[in-house]
């Protein structure tokens, strides 16, 4: 087959995925400069590819229905694609690749044989750790397509830049020596690392002296993060904590980022977010496990995991509860081993802010 002249990539969700989607964006457009490259996804995550300019445009999913669905199917079958490369790979992909019929389409290797193992046997099948990024990269490779190890990005308006900007001038970041940046939520529970060790590790971080704590999340996070910003904040007798979750958009979280020496978060999708924006980070990784292709991309990190229980990995995505009951995969990582972890970051930081 010539180059691509036409190309649809399909990501329906989530964040994380869709900001791993990023390098393969880059890389098409590096190598196919005059094609009509299309990212199509669900209208949540659509910010998170907006203002990308390696994208010819952005297609909107807004729903699940299969109205719709049929429907898009029929304008995209009309844009003639040349190559589409299917990095979601569900009934409803299958189902727009069926219908657009592309002169070629690939799909992503979920090494879904290998997980299926892992979780549910702990055989470890896996010859080597293939980062999702990466995975996703694989998609394209027969058309000479490889990584060009730069990592993760986001693209940001000079409006948002700007707005953020003025709200962080707000709190005279410059006279901290540390700002350190903390996403406490995930969407399951498994991924969670307990809120009295963010309460805990809070607490130790503003003991010291000239360091600021930037809490960040969702709107759906806006009450739970409050929450640990007033904990650590009454409980250290400091003003060091403050939640910007429900505040700030995504794009003006992944702006705020630029302004955190360090981001400890737990496997989330704003971890990638700040592995975009080039930020150190501390991962914290309960149920899920490196293999899995979705530590931190593309930037300095340190993850910090219980590797000694034997249950672990429980699940690929994440669970609601422990199946075990004791969450020792969260429950048993110890708070020094974090700070640690963001004391080395912090210094690698400040080494390379010099060089």
């Amino acid at each position: 087959m010539s180059d691509p002249q036409n190309i649809l990539i399909i990501r329906f969700s989530s964040l994380g995925d869709i900001i791993l989607a990023s390098p393969l964006i880059r890389i098409l457009r590096e190598k196919f400069p005059a094609a009509h490259i299309d990212f199509l996804t669900k209208s949540e995550y659509i910010d998170a590819v907006k203002f990308n300019p390696h994208l010819s445009s952005v297609i909107e999913l807004k729903t699940s229905d299969y109205r719709e669905l049929k429907t898009l199917s029929m304008r995209l079958r009309y844009e003639r694609y040349d190559l589409v490369l299917d990095i979601h790979n569900s009934l409803r992909s299958r189902y727009l690749r069926w219908k657009i019929r592309p002169k070629k389409s690939t799909i992503v290797n979920k090494r879904a044989i290998r997980r299926f193992f892992l979780v549910h046997t702990k055989w470890n099948f896996y010859r080597r750790i293939t980062p999702v990024a990466e995975r996703y990269i694989e998609t394209a490779r027969t058309f000479g397509v490889t990584d060009d190890k730069k990592g993760l990005e986001i693209f940001l308006p000079d409006q948002t830049v700007a707005s953020t900007q003025s709200a962080m001038s707000r709190l005279s970041l410059g006279r901290y020596e540390q700002v350190i940046g903390i996403v406490p939520t995930a969407r399951h529970f498994t991924k969670r690392w307990p809120s009295e060790r963010f309460v805990e590790f809070g607490i130790q971080l503003s003991s010291r002296r000239h360091v600021k704590i930037l809490i960040f999340g969702g709107k759906e996070d806006q009450e739970y993060c409050n929450d640990l910003a007033q904990m650590i904040n009454s409980r250290s007798g400091s003003a060091a904590a403050e939640s910007f979750a429900g505040r700030f958009s995504l794009l003006e979280t992944a702006a705020a980022f630029d302004f955190c020496h360090v981001v400890v978060s737990n496997d989330s999708g704003l971890m990638h977010l700040a592995a975009a924006r080039k930020r150190n980070i501390v991962g914290i990784f309960g149920s899920t496990v490196q293999e899995f292709g979705f530590f931190p991309y593309g930037t300095e990190s340190i993850v910090v995991e219980n590797k000694k229980i034997h249950c672990r990995p429980c699940t690929h995505i994440g669970l609601p509860k422990c199946p075990k009951g004791h969450f020792r995969c969260m429950n048993d990582i110890p708070l020094q081993e974090v700070l640690l972890a963001v004391d080395r970051l912090a210094v690698s930081h400040q080494q390379n802010k010099r060089a």
